[in-house]
């Protein structure tokens, strides 16, 4: 069903209201936003990654609209850690307004100051830890440490006069993590005691049963394919990944390989890392990539960005032969991150593209060289029987997601009627330890394409996808400005047709003789001949090619 877009009313006093500008029905771009008394508080500010339906976007911003006119309200920017899809739309925010406050953990904040630094924006920022309450506005905020696949995430406890909103931005359950910093459910149990009238929960994993594996099991994992490993070995996960590249490094130094960082997000994070401690670098391993093809191939690690499939990355280059290294027989190949949803046929693209070239290809689906940093549904039914929540809303994750999360909480006795499976816009306001949908927002896409913020729209892209997969033709008529009747022409021009112009020669007298007849009815204006041609030709191509082209009619007045 389409969504039906309503405006809530005017936000009644003592209310707390609630409303997702990204990250429902998809896994990306995730931002929610508060308000109570007149103030705004943003949760998260992070980007979605274009499907191969959006070609030619770069990045996809949450819809800052609702909000727009209304910055100067806003007391600060939580970042719960330091994934792209949390942090990365943080410099398009602050370019609108450049001092709003941004708030997050010691890494977080590093990642993020660096990407603004990129941009050109100085942020005004406040450097957060777990155990830590602050008071922004109107919202009494505490932090707590939750574990994920980067370190230093925080969930949020919101604290106004309307109740109490727990939100766990991404986090698992692994009681072993690398980093000895686990979720801190002792927290969240106090949490619960004192009452969690609304919890935002992360969805991903709600539809896998049990419970994520330990971090610390793919260690050797990795061990043993680097031992085994006759040649080169290229290591592809995301650039902020801390703990994967840490074992890589790990697995590396035990036998006797240097590692060479690849991807400029990959270099610039790992930087920032172990200039912070989250990263161990064993001495002398790394090694600049142009020193590395001098090594052995039987002594080098390459750690690189692109599992995801990305045209641009590192690892697509390499599996297009685009890129100085160029894999072949004898190296291994390790994907070592799970799959987003929307980028499985890219990923088995430059999956086979590698396999083609003789590469050892390992990843997720043939070894365990990767595990989820979301919790599973076992994690999810602890925090629910735990917190014991008055009220849910599951966030970060695709529909089937978001249904499966609220199943578990209905599972744990919740009320179905205060489980409430939102999208983006949608807006709940919170009184008195209830939660209610009171109005849905028109949400749309925002697409960075180049330069450009915002301007391309769903119309272009569906021109660009008609040019990629029907064609394009051009045709020009001059016809005489008195009588209408054609003087020149039509000249036909195609592009992406298997077969010659003179394809359309049968279609020339058509259009010609459509022209005549609109001619004769007194249409005169070229706007309506073009749409004259346009239809003819159209209807021909379809019936003769059985194609859809982009048809660009001119006809011009002589």
């Amino acid at each position: 069903m389409p969504t039906t877009v309503y405006d809530p009313p005017a936000l009644p006093e003592g209310t707390l209201r609630v409303f997702p500008l990204g990250g429902l029905g998809e896994v990306g771009r995730n931002m929610t936003v508060f308000e109570y008394a007149g103030k705004l508080l943003i949760i998260d500010c992070g980007v979605l990654f274009p499907e191969e339906h959006q070609p030619g976007v770069d990045l996809i911003l949450p819809d800052f609209e609702p909000i727009r006119s209304r910055l100067d309200d806003v007391v600060g920017v939580v970042l719960t850690h330091g994934h792209e899809d949390h942090i990365g739309a943080v410099p398009y925010l602050l370019k609108i307004k450049n001092d709003i406050p941004i708030v997050g953990s010691g890494l977080t904040l590093a990642l993020t100051e660096a990407k603004l630094k990129e941009h050109r924006v100085r942020p005004y920022s406040l450097t957060v830890r777990e155990g830590q309450v602050e008071q922004l506005g109107p919202f009494e905020l505490e932090f707590i440490a939750v574990n994920h696949s980067i370190p230093d995430a925080l969930a949020v406890a919101v604290r106004t006069p309307a109740g109490m909103v727990l939100a766990t931005g991404d986090f698992k359950m692994d009681q072993l993590p690398l980093d000895g910093r686990l979720t801190d459910l002792r927290a969240f149990s106090r949490l619960g005691e004192e009452g969690v009238d609304l919890f935002l929960v992360d969805s991903t994993n709600a539809d896998v049963p049990g419970f994520t594996p330990l971090e610390r099991e793919i260690g050797p994992v990795l061990e043993q394919v680097i031992a085994r490993a006759p040649r080169r070995v290229i290591v592809a996960s995301f650039s902020s990944h801390v703990h994967r590249v840490q074992q890589v490094l790990d697995a590396a130094h035990a036998h006797g390989r240097r590692v060479a960082l690849l991807g400029r997000s990959m270099v610039r994070n790992m930087g920032i890392a172990a200039d912070l401690g989250y990263l161990t670098v064993p001495e002398g391993v790394l090694i600049d990539y142009k020193k590395a093809r001098d090594l052995p191939d039987d002594r080098i690690v390459y750690m690189s960005t692109g599992s995801q499939g990305e045209p641009m990355a590192v690892l697509s280059r390499m599996a297009n032969l685009d890129h100085e290294i160029e894999p072949g027989p004898g190296d291994t190949v390790i994907l070592a991150s799970s799959q987003i949803p929307g980028n499985e046929n890219a990923i088995y693209r430059v999956i086979d593209g590698l396999t083609k070239l003789g590469a050892n290809v390992v990843h997720k689906g043939n070894a365990k060289v990767h595990v989820s940093g979301h919790a599973a549904a076992g994690e999810l039914l602890y925090c629910y029987n735990i917190l014991k929540p008055r009220n849910v809303l599951p966030v970060h994750g695709e529909y089937r997601h978001l249904m499966a999360n609220a199943r578990l909480a209905q599972d744990t006795g919740i009320p179905a009627d205060r489980t409430i499976l939102a999208e983006n816009g949608t807006v709940v306001d919170l009184k008195d330890g209830r939660a209610q949908v009171v109005g849905q927002l028109d949400i749309g896409y925002v697409y960075v394409d180049g330069s450009t913020v915002g301007e391309i729209t769903d119309a272009d892209l569906k021109d660009r996808r008609i040019l990629g997969e029907e064609g394009f033709i051009s045709v020009i008529v001059v016809v005489d400005a008195a009588t209408g009747k054609v003087v020149s022409g039509p000249e036909i021009h195609a592009r992406g047709f298997a077969e010659d112009d003179a394809v359309f020669n049968g279609v020339k007298p058509k259009i010609a003789a459509a022209l005549a007849e609109a001619a004769q009815s007194g249409v005169r204006d070229t706007h309506a001949l073009s749409q004259v041609v346009r239809r003819t030709i159209g209807r021909w191509v379809n019936q003769s090619l059985r194609r859809r082209p982009m048809i660009v009619p001119l006809v011009i007045e002589a």
